[in-house]
């Protein structure tokens, strides 16, 4: 039976295909980190992967082999072997894997053939895929033509990316807006999981046959994840775009992004119980993190005018009163960072506009 089972090696079908994936690895590696579209259905749990690794060190592969099989028996296979078929039944294209490919992913495939269902396994499992996946990341991040936009804080730059075919949304894949504002209610994927994602997205992109690669100005550390550095230092041979919107319309951006957005996030996901803080705690949180950088006598200001906003917010419903602190915030703050930091790009600029502009010029270069 092992020999006629179909084993895979098309890494790059698994991701232009989207197949799901089923991680057989214990929770405890899961967690550090996997694939996108990939769901964690254990053949052995945290504790049974440490018995039978013990074992492994101590008595060698047949005992521990032995060992799974007398923990993964009678009702508790039955009952794991049960959830891979409901969700192949659910998921026909799925695909399973384990570290290596090896024993765990191919007794899971034995089992379902035995029930008459076959699933192809990833040949060489985690390891050899994850190796595939960095590799072509950076294999693509040399060979596209790169555009990097730039601009103000709340200039709508993940805003102008959504309308732009090349583009690829860096926060969105670390689910992080970038600044010390930009944490999302849910939290960050690992730092594994963001590298995988960011692969798949760039394989996508070029599958799709696009020549440039449109991605936000970043530093390399997106809240707490951050760009590999042979990728990133790709990434910042780009040419730089700018996009340049006016004050009061940044101010706009930046409050429906930090509080109108960010707020109804928070109710979401506390309604879910899952955010660690409450809105307006996390915003205090935020202004203690860069308080070095802002110096005393401004996050004194600063906050007591978060405060002042909150406490009318709380009295009449009414949150219009946070422009004042973000005003303060992108002028005295972002601003003369952003300054700083663009003249050190000056030379890698090529344009600069509103966002009509930026786009009637991408559309140039795509049809150049």
């Amino acid at each position: 039976m092992q020999s006629s089972l179909p084993l895979i090696d098309d890494f790059r079908s698994v991701v232009t295909e989207a197949h799901p994936l089923i991680d057989l690895r214990a929770p405890v590696e899961y967690e550090r980190g996997s694939f996108p579209d990939t769901v964690n259905l254990p053949l052995l749990t945290d504790k049974e992967r440490e018995a039978v690794g013990t074992t492994y060190k101590q008595q060698g592969n047949e005992a521990a082999v032995a060992l799974g099989h007398r923990l993964v028996n009678g009702a508790v296979k039955e009952e794991r072997i049960a959830a891979w078929i409901d969700f192949v039944r659910e998921h026909p294209a799925a695909y399973l894997f384990c570290w290596r490919g090896g024993q765990r992913s191919q007794i899971v495939q034995e089992w379902l053939a035995e029930q008459g269902v076959i699933v192809p396994r990833l040949k060489g499992g985690y390891k050899a895929f994850r190796h595939y996946l960095m590799e072509e990341s950076l294999r693509l991040a040399q060979a596209k033509e790169i555009l990097v936009i730039g601009g103000r804080t709340g200039s709508g730059k993940t805003l102008l990316l959504k309308q732009i075919p090349e583009a690829i949304d860096l926060e969105g894949i670390a689910r992080h807006r970038g600044s010390a504002f930009g944490r999302y209610a849910a939290p960050q994927p690992p730092q594994i999981a963001f590298e995988n994602a960011l692969a798949y997205a760039q394989i996508r992109h070029d599958a799709a046959g696009h020549r440039l690669l449109v991605i936000e100005d970043e530093s390399r550390n997106i809240g707490q994840r951050y760009i590999p550095p042979e990728i990133f230092a790709e990434f910042q041979k780009g040419r730089v775009i700018l996009l340049e919107t006016p004050l009061e319309e940044r101010i706009e951006i930046t409050y429906d992004d930090y509080i109108l957005y960010a707020q109804k996030e928070y109710d979401e996901a506390h309604a879910r119980g899952e955010a660690p803080y409450d809105w307006y705690e996390t915003m205090q949180h935020n202004f203690r993190r860069i308080r070095k950088r802002l110096g005393d006598e401004r996050y004194r200001r600063f906050t007591q005018m978060l405060a002042s906003a909150w406490e009318e917010q709380q009295r009449t419903g009414n949150p219009e009163g946070h422009k004042a602190w973000i005003r303060a915030l992108l002028e005295e703050y972002y601003d003369p960072m952003y300054d700083y930091q663009i003249s050190r790009k000056s030379e890698r600029i090529v344009f600069r506009g509103d966002r009509e502009a930026v786009l009637e010029y991408l559309a140039s270069l795509r049809n150049g």
